[in-house]
């Protein structure tokens, strides 16, 4: 008994040190590119771009989804906007290479504020939010708790609404005082990383991952202990969240925008972006066919005429969606075997899950 418990401890210490090893190994391979900011006690990071002088768009901020960090939305849109605007991309508290800060950041509600702070500490007045996924929530909770400093919403694929079913196991699992500690510090990492490669062609499907995705977005970055524990407190507290939360859209005033796909299976459209549509005095809903959940890199040119919509420019994005639908069905999709999740289920690695199961 005594030499099957020291076996056992022996293992788990050894899979403990692989994972403290390959969390340098991660951030070794991804290093901050941003700058921290104190808010209040604890430091944002954010990419800050300066307005440039050719600019032609309002200020820009950029919130990423669950799991995720702020390369994901520095990869698709960084380059294209390369000189229209101020850009700030944030890595959300207790995500990338920012702190956590107190309890209120477990909640959109709170990530948003933070935000919030950030804004005003880098001197911006007001900006146009573009929320991806998770994202989306947090972008609906600034609109509601600061519209003195939101120009307009841009919502891409968002996580905004009460939907029926749960989330995956292992964000519960992780969640747990005892348990989720040896979860997250022991298996994560590489059952993580095996299914890494899969997990992120199934935030793709249909729609084909850009090959170069994972070298550029960092995503092993979400698999370090604490951001994992970190994604998965946000994730179990988002359901009674928005249950709460989701009547006061009604009271956002800013100009919405919203697009998502017909194919999304990570979040569905007819119960978040429909829901925000019918919320949001006066938004404009983009649905396109064939489009799964990341519109911000499958059609972003999209997305930046609905900036440039806020802004005041005359745009028409269904007619822009329909030229998006056109290019996308002469896309490869994702092949059927490679939209396994990392733990089994739909997806971890990127926006909550909205499913029945």
């Amino acid at each position: 008994m005594l030499a099957e418990a020291s076996a056992f401890i022996a293992s788990v210490a050894a899979a403990v040190g692989y994972s403290v090893y390959m969390e340098r190994q991660f951030e070794a391979n991804y290093p901050n590119i941003g700058e921290r900011t104190d808010i209040g006690g604890y430091q944002l990071n954010a990419v800050h771009v300066p307005r440039p002088e050719t600019a032609d768009l309002p200020p820009l901020v950029f919130i990423h989804g669950a799991g995720g960090n702020l390369r994901d939305q520095v990869g698709a849109f960084l380059g294209p906007l390369h000189g229209r605007a101020e850009m700030l991309f944030v890595d959300r508290p207790g995500h990338g290479y920012s702190e956590r800060g107190g309890p209120e950041n477990a909640l959109p509600s709170g990530q948003a504020d933070a935000i919030a702070t950030l804004i005003e500490k880098r001197g911006i007045k007001r900006a146009v939010i573009v929320g991806h996924s998770f994202g989306g929530a947090i972008a609906a909770a600034f609109g509601v708790r600061h519209p003195d400093k939101t120009e307009g919403l841009l919502f891409l694929a968002p996580a905004t609404h009460p939907w029926p079913g749960g989330i995956d196991w292992y964000y519960h699992l992780a969640a747990m005082p005892m348990l989720g500690w040896l979860f997250t510090h022991a298996i994560v990492v590489p059952l993580g990383l095996r299914r890494l490669e899969q997990a992120t062609m199934n935030v793709f499907r249909p729609n084909p991952r850009p090959e170069d995705y994972i070298a550029k977005t960092g995503p092993t970055l979400a698999l370090r202990p604490r951001a994992f524990y970190n994604n998965a407190i946000d994730c179990t507290r988002l359901l009674a969240y928005l249950k709460a939360h989701s009547p006061q859209y009604s009271r956002i005033t800013a100009p919405a925008v919203i697009i998502t796909g017909d194919s999304d299976a990570i979040v569905w459209e007819h119960i978040h972006s429909q829901g925000l549509a019918r919320d949001i005095a006066g938004s404009e809903l983009v649905k396109i066919q064939g489009l799964g959940h990341k519109p911000d890199y499958m059609v972003t040119d999209v997305a930046i005429a609905a900036m440039e919509k806020i802004g005041g420019a005359a745009r028409d994005l269904q007619a822009a969606a329909r030229q998006a639908e056109h290019r996308l069905g002469h896309e490869k999709p994702a092949r059927p075997t490679d939209i396994v999740a990392p733990f089994g289920g739909p997806a971890s690695l990127s926006g909550p899950v909205a499913t029945e199961n």
